[in-house]
């Protein structure tokens, strides 16, 4: 088709469209071979949705997408400094910018770049062309560079806000009509692009003077009435820089170009091409919805690098399942029903189980129904709990009609949910196992599919069911914002239209089988299945009663503590206003920077976009570190107002409120999936993060206490990571230190700086301990420096030294990373695999990748070893009057009568020293320290 009136020609910025969706999602890996795809996978996206939304009367008879073809072109001859102030391109965003252009292609849309112009001159040119033939253009972008072009049939359209940009809206940007806009940014220059334009001139004061002259020239001709001193004397010295900031900000609109406006009409994607390039690009989703849109078959995922084992694919091959059908699903509403279906769970030996709830607070969720699976495809929903607009007797919202009453449905569920020949299958299977247990109802066994992505995928990605459902099953399930809402208007489970709630949960027991169904013959494959089988299945249950037990706090002594803080806070602050020197508020990122920065002279002062100077926690540990003896005073005074404003804040006010008033008791809940290493995370309230180096921090734990007539008992494992460390690394000195009982701190310090063990001063082996642990976690001088407060370079020798004294630490270092690198993952003792798809990945995060892998097959090890106590320990001590409350890391917390103490530290004692056995016979003895008290404080 000639292009001329009548047509209508879309320009597509497309480094604008990279960028965004750069910074727009994480990053993201090709499973196959760690390359970077996350600004690949949000531009494909981008593409296709402007393919979806260009249709109608005003669609586009001719498409490009334009890129700049390299960072120099023709104005750094005009001006070689140009752009000189852009930072390195990211590591990972580099690869990614060649794949771009492969899928522009693989759209059908013409890709378009040339050799020493930017985006913007091709852009400028095709406009120009297409406006002189006739036609019309818009411009996809929101680029301010690119607005000089609006006018005469050429408008942008910024996608990302829906927003047409005309006249009116250059204009009211720029103060003055698109013809006028390359004289207003002449004249204030751009530091971004690093064009100089007049110093001291904006927008706002260049778009007045424009204005008032007409033109620049005019400006420049006349600079000598400006009135403004300094305004004339810039406008005249600096005539010259302007005028040359002028071309670099003109856009070249005869670019040369190799082809005509008629090579760009649109053409509809040709399906096979863009579904084998969206399938190697392993974009499961997107893929899946391009072969929906054009009514083809999603093709086999490609043949990828195992991960979890040499036979082992990280992306298995789905079992052959049909497609998920919502019309399919049962709404079950009688006894007669529900019989039915756990008649089939007999026959079968599983039923994939699922439960609605008022709330996600287990403790005190009301249970609105249960879902159930027997096959893929075949699932059905009890309601139980679903209101309706009326008010009952009560005066509350009636129950609607045809559903079960509750009690009835759980006599006939409890037989089978409590079957040991029939295995309960579900996702996050610790929640539904605690709201089934208020019911009264224990369930076993259970399989849970979160758990066996995590033992399989633990670094690769989330373990959500959502996740799972989008990468493993190419699904989408319903969200359950689209039945709740949001924000002020949500409403609960219970409030919400039973059919519309049948589908949704009944989808979940669906997916959730099917999830099993893909994920139980892999953990042998992924060498997965003693971890699973040993520590993750056995902990729910164990978890579980751990948290519906939860552990008194007493509210009175934590509001003792808060007002108590308060007054620290308050002393503190006079004290940082007086070494300040004048009074300001300290709760004031802003005003803190402006004074230690600007009034001190404390060095490293750096400010973010909203003009002020960044003053996070790593900045004021660099300058308490330094020698500006004042500003590293008020650095250090101010780190701790912060400290005890978060415990306050954090946990003497928020405690009293996760205070549940049927139980008296607070019940934390523990992720089992949240961290990559197999370490327990706490939340709701997070327990795992009081301090305990603090004197304020333990005294929090004084509001943690024993019931009348108990005493809390706490074991703690000494130094667990240190010996594992020196198991791991064959250190000598460090196991034959364990072996004898020496304290390992101070005979680092010894070693290190060839001071005697007895009389040894505290500050050195203070320093020692820090570079213990410190090194562990790939510590570096920096954060040695932060932590002691001392100079970096002498940080920086503690840790030379350290090396020098206990070279295989090194080794096992380099070796782990080494072994990452070329498997991409690492492993604990006990076999659980870290995925590390970012190890070779370069730039910033490199670093943190490498620390990471170090850190992991120690972290994890540790985390092993205290889930496997953690699962033995129940039927340890079921004889005894005790049990076991908390988990904070490497301690586990009891409650236990007064008389039963001993027996208990003894046999939980036994329990914990001997949980690596008999998978790993460690080289250094595992030690567990006891204490015993009325609270936490006194036991640990």
């Amino acid at each position: 088709m000639a292009f001329g009136k009548g047509c209508h020609l879309h320009l597509i910025d497309g480094s604008a469209y990279i960028f965004r969706a750069y910074h727009a999602l994480p990053p993201l890996t090709r499973k196959s071979d760690g390359l970077p795809i996350g600004a690949v996978a949000g531009f494909a996206n981008m593409i296709f949705k402007y393919i979806e939304d260009a249709k109608g009367d005003d669609a586009p008879t001719h498409a490009a997408v334009i890129f700049d073809h390299s960072s120099k072109t023709f104005r750094n001859e005009i001006f070689p400094e140009y752009k000189a102030n852009r930072p390195e391109l990211p590591e990972d965003l580099r690869p990614q910018f060649p794949l771009t252009r492969e899928a522009t292609k693989a759209f059908n849309l013409a890709c378009i770049e040339t050799e020493g112009y930017e985006a913007d001159d091709i852009i400028a040119t095709l406009a120009r062309q297409a406006r002189e033939a006739g036609g019309r253009v818009t411009i996809i972008s929101s680029d301010k560079d690119l607005m000089q072009l609006v006018g005469g049939g050429v408008e942008m359209l910024d996608v990302m806000k829906n927003r047409a940009i005309g006249r009116a809206e250059v204009e009211e940007k720029f103060g003055v009509p698109p013809e006028r806009v390359i004289d207003v940014q002449a004249l204030a220059g751009d530091s971004v692009d690093n064009i100089p334009g007049a110093p001291g001139i904006g927008i706002k004061t260049a778009a007045l003077l424009i204005n008032e002259y007409g033109d620049l020239e005019t400006l420049l001709a006349r600079a000598d009435e400006i009135k403004q001193p300094k305004r004339r004397e810039t406008l005249i010295e600096k005539a010259d820089q302007i005028r040359m900031s002028k071309k670099l900000v003109t856009l070249d609109q005869n670019t040369p170009l190799d082809f005509t406006l008629d090579s760009l009409e649109v053409k509809d994607p040709e399906p096979e091409t863009l579904l084998e390039f969206l399938n190697q690009m392993e974009f499961r989703t997107l893929t899946k919805r391009v072969a929906d849109r054009y009514g083809k078959d999603v093709p086999p995922p490609p043949v990828i690098e195992a991960l979890a084992s040499e036979a082992a694919s990280s992306v298995p091959a789905a079992p052959e399942h049909p497609a998920i059908d919502h019309d399919a699903y049962e709404v079950i509403r009688d006894a007669a029903a529900l019989g039915r279906w756990l008649d089939q769970a007999r026959a079968k030996g599983w039923v994939a189980v699922d439960t609605e709830t008022t709330s996600l607070d287990e403790m005190r969720a009301e249970l609105v129904g249960v879902s159930l699976c027997i096959e893929p495809g075949r699932a059905a929903y009890l309601p139980l709990g679903h209101k309706q607009g009326g008010d009952d007797l009560f005066g509350g919202a009636a129950l609607a009609e045809g559903q079960m009453p509750l009690q009835e449905a759980l006599d006939l569920l409890k037989p089978v949910l409590e079957d040991a020949a029939i295995l309960k299958i579900g996702q996050n299977m610790k929640y539904d196992f605690k709201i089934f247990a208020r019911y009264g109802i224990r369930v076993a066994p259970i399989d849970d599919t979160m758990l066996m992505s995590y033992s399989m995928h633990a670094g690769l990605h989330g373990h959500g069911m959502d996740t799972l459902s989008d990468r493993y099953l190419g699904h989408q399930p319903i969200p359950i914002k689209d039945l709740i809402g949001s924000g002020k208007s949500q409403v609960t489970f219970d409030q919400v239209d039973l059919d519309k709630a049948a589908v949704y949960a009944a989808e979940d027991a669906d997916i959730t089988l099917r999830l099993w169904d893909m994920f139980k013959p892999q953990l042998h494959r992924a060498r997965a299945t003693t971890v699973y089988e040993t520590e993750e299945r056995p902990l729910v249950p164990v978890l579980a009663d751990m948290e519906m037990a939860g552990v008194k706090v007493e509210a009175q002594v934590l509001s003792r503590m808060s007002n108590a803080f308060a007054q620290k806070m308050a002393g503190l602050e006079a004290e940082i206003q007086e070494v300040a020197g004048q009074p300001f508020n300290v709760g004031s990122p802003k005003q803190l920077g402006e004074i230690l920065f600007e009034v001190m002279g404390a060095e490293g002062g750096k400010k973010g976009k909203t003009g002020a100077y960044g003053t996070g926690a790593d900045v004021l540990e660099d300058i308490a570190a330094s020698e500006n003896e004042t500003a590293a005073k008020l650095a250090g005074l101010v780190l701790d107002w912060r400290q005890i404003s978060k415990l306050k804040s954090t946990y003497t006010d928020a405690l009293q409120t996760h205070v549940n008033p049927e139980t008296g008791r607070v019940h934390t809940s523990y992720s089992i999936a949240g961290a990559n290493t197999g370490r327990l995370a706490s939340t709701d309230p997070n327990l795992q993060n009081i301090p305990v180096r603090s004197e304020e921090g333990r005294r929090i734990r004084e509001a943690f206490v024993a019931e009348p007539g108990k005493v809390i008992v706490s074991l703690d494992y000494s130094q667990i990571e240190l010996r594992i460390l020196a198991h791991v690394a064959r250190i000598p000195a460090l196991q034959q230190a364990f072996k004898d009982g020496i304290d390992i701190h101070a005979m680092t310090a010894s070693e290190m700086f060839g001071v005697p063990v007895e009389g040894m001063d505290p500050a050195i082996r203070r320093q020692a301990k820090a570079i213990n642990f410190g090194v562990i976690y790939g510590i570096s001088g920096f954060g040695l420096a932060r932590n002691l407060r001392i100079p970096r370079a002498e940080a920086q020798g503690f840790i030379d030294r350290y090396f020098e004294r206990f070279p295989g630490i090194r080794q096992y270092m380099d070796d782990t990373v080494e072994f990452a690198k070329e498997h991409g993952y690492v492993e604990t003792l006990f076999g659980r695999r870290i995925h590390t798809p970012e190890i070779n990945a370069k730039g910033p995060g490199a670093g943190f990748a490498k620390r990471a892998a170090i850190n992991a097959p120690i972290q994890g090890a540790a985390a092993d070893i205290i889930r496997r106590a953690m699962v033995r320990m129940p039927d340890a001590i079921s004889d005894m009057p005790a049990k076991m409350l908390l988990q904070v890391h490497d301690e586990l917390i009891f409650e236990v009568d007064e008389g039963a103490v001993d027996p208990l530290i003894s046999t939980a004692r036994a329990v914990m020293e001997g949980a690596a056995e008999p998978v790993v016979k460690l080289a250094v003895p595992l030690v567990v320290d006891a204490g015993q008290g009325a609270s936490w404080a006194e036991a640990h």
